[in-house]
């Protein structure tokens, strides 16, 4: 089964929902580095996104109008970063497309990852989102079928999330406590791992 709009309303929605579910937990994430309001900033997000996708007529449009919903929503770099994402990915799909398979989802996301990093620096081991969201858009080539695009990306986020226990910070405020971050998991990249969870969990139900 391809992407269809109805099947991406539903993604969005999951996510929006898990999200929000954990929103006091990434918060107190957050509280260990940073400022404690991830989880505030990623839930608003990710609502308006979805609010936005929920209302959109076609697969293009969603993802661009998810991403300003995303960016208007306005909780600092959380919102750029997702706004960026969500429109970069909308710039690889195909005016007038109606579903996507998994080789032209996985070139969308591919995309969206680029225009993301050409405004947003860090790379896998830097303790962010990049840390989830980099090896999921990865794990996205070269799969069969939609739903093993959204299991492996899941997947592959779920470990990279998990990874940054292990790392020190070196961007935002956790960086200035150098090694006393490490045995923390970021917040970001913990937060977009639930979103993946929940768009491979929603794509898959009947």
């Amino acid at each position: 089964m391809d992407l269809t709009l109805q099947k991406l309303k539903e993604m969005f929605a999951a996510a929006a929902a898990d999200v929000a579910a954990q929103e006091q937990y990434l918060c107190r994430l957050d509280a260990a580095c940073g400022d404690g309001d991830h989880g505030v900033a990623i839930k608003g997000a990710i609502t308006a996104a979805s609010d936005a996708v929920g209302g959109a007529s076609n697969l293009k449009d969603a993802f661009f109008e998810g991403g300003m919903a995303a960016m208007a929503n306005s909780n600092g770099s959380t919102s750029s970063i997702y706004g960026t994402l969500f429109m970069g990915i909308s710039d690889g799909i195909d005016a007038g497309a109606e579903s996507l398979g998994a080789s032209a989802l996985a070139k969308a996301f591919e995309k969206g990852l680029s225009s993301m990093r050409d405004v947003v620096k860090g790379d896998v081991g830097d303790k962010t989102c990049f840390d989830a969201l980099i090896p999921a858009v990865r794990a996205m080539a070269g799969r069969n079928t939609v739903a093993e695009l959204l299991d492996a990306a899941a997947a592959a986020a779920d470990e990279g999330a998990k990874s940054t226990a292990n790392l020190a910070a070196k961007f935002g405020r956790a960086r200035n406590l150098g090694e006393k971050s490490i045995g923390t998991l970021d917040p970001g990249a913990v937060s977009n791992a639930v979103i993946f969870s929940a768009f491979a969990r929603a794509f898959s139900q009947k």
